[in-house]
């Protein structure tokens, strides 16, 4: 199989750039400054064993400027805000052979938050879902760090809307050869018949991500606090909404020995909003993570102000171009006391 990864950045470069070193056949889409760099230089990959220099994997901007083959597999690797213009790219595509790549290729959505797999499925019939625990950091163009080791990271696949029910059946042999694949090239890839469980159950951990963002850092009391508060509004959320979700012992015990961050002198790996803030990339992901929450809260009758709230400072944080640590834990924290959002 070739894999197309759409959205080369931090989790997208990563996977590529393992799957290209494995002797996978890949092809890296990416965009503007980023893709300048990697057509000239190639993707510079840094893991605690050193830096790959992968300068003959093949580079595209658009959908066509690629030949889609019938055994391509499409890795969907975009931030949230951005998959249904990607969607909408790809899946007319033509395939060798005939059809289109929403009748006939696969879409593996590597992403974080739980909305991506429905909108594929509206294009793609064949769809699947990965949790994804892969730290991991794309600030400057042509280049990826990813600190953990002995694997890269836990990808966690399966099948998503091919049975009755919103979870899926999750275990096909198109999610096994991929996981295979992906085993290969140093990733720990479980198949399970549950994926969207442990995706719901990765969304409570990202609640994090914009506090960080917004604050600069989640590290003191004050952040701490708010991250806690964030996650119970969340776990309160999807119980009432009866939706299963990994808990956080199991996502620990799935990393813990294999997915660990490794000693990298002059790199800290930041969450994924604090890396759109610190690039200035125009947009962030949380209406689609802490949003969630809200949007199930307010659909069941559960209060979410903390997670309204920090939605809210992100939003503004975007708005009017700030850098991360725009705002303090405590001012949040106000804010929220203040009733200002939700």
């Amino acid at each position: 199989m070739r894999y197309i990864i759409i959205g080369s950045g931090a989790v997208g470069g990563s996977i590529g750039g393992r799957l290209h070193e494995s002797g996978r056949s890949v092809v890296l889409v990416a965009r503007g400054a980023h893709f300048e760099a990697l057509r000239a230089n190639g993707l510079r990959l840094m893991v605690p064993t050193g830096t790959l220099t992968l300068d003959d994997v093949p580079v595209v901007a658009r959908p066509e400027d690629v030949e889609l083959r019938a055994d391509d597999v499409l890795v969907l690797a975009v931030k949230t805000q951005d998959s249904v213009a990607a969607l909408d790219a790809w899946a007319a595509r033509p395939v060798a052979g005939g059809g289109t790549a929403g009748e006939r290729l696969p879409l593996v959505c590597a992403q974080n938050g739980v909305v991506n797999e429905r909108l594929a499925l509206r294009r793609f019939r064949e769809v699947y879902g990965v949790c994804v625990i892969l730290p991991s950091t794309h600030l400057n163009p042509g280049e990826v760090v990813a600190p953990c080791g002995p694997y890269t990271g836990a990808l966690v696949i399966g099948r998503y809307g091919s049975a009755v029910g919103r979870y899926g059946t999750g275990v096909d042999d198109t999610a096994r050869r991929i996981a295979d694949d992906l085993e290969k090239a140093h990733f720990l890839a479980p198949v399970v018949a549950d994926v969207m469980r442990w995706k719901y159950g990765k969304l409570l951990g990202n609640l994090a991500n914009v506090v960080e963002a917004v604050c600069g850092s989640a590290a003191d009391a004050a952040a701490q606090d708010l991250v806690a508060r964030s996650k119970a509004e969340g776990a309160a959320v999807l119980d009432a909404a009866g939706i299963a979700y990994a808990s956080g012992a199991e996502i620990t015990e799935l990393r813990s020995g294999t997915v660990e961050p490794q000693p990298m002198p002059g790199e800290r790996t930041r969450g994924s909003s604090w890396q759109s803030l610190a690039r200035g990339a125009g947009s962030i992901e949380t209406d689609y993570l802490n949003g969630e929450l809200v949007l199930l809260g307010r659909e069941h009758g559960v209060p979410t102000p903390v997670n309204a709230a920090l939605q809210d400072a992100a939003r503004q944080s975007v708005r009017q171009s700030r850098e991360p640590g725009g705002l303090t834990a405590e001012e949040l924290s106000g804010r929220i006391a203040a009733g200002v959002a939700g």
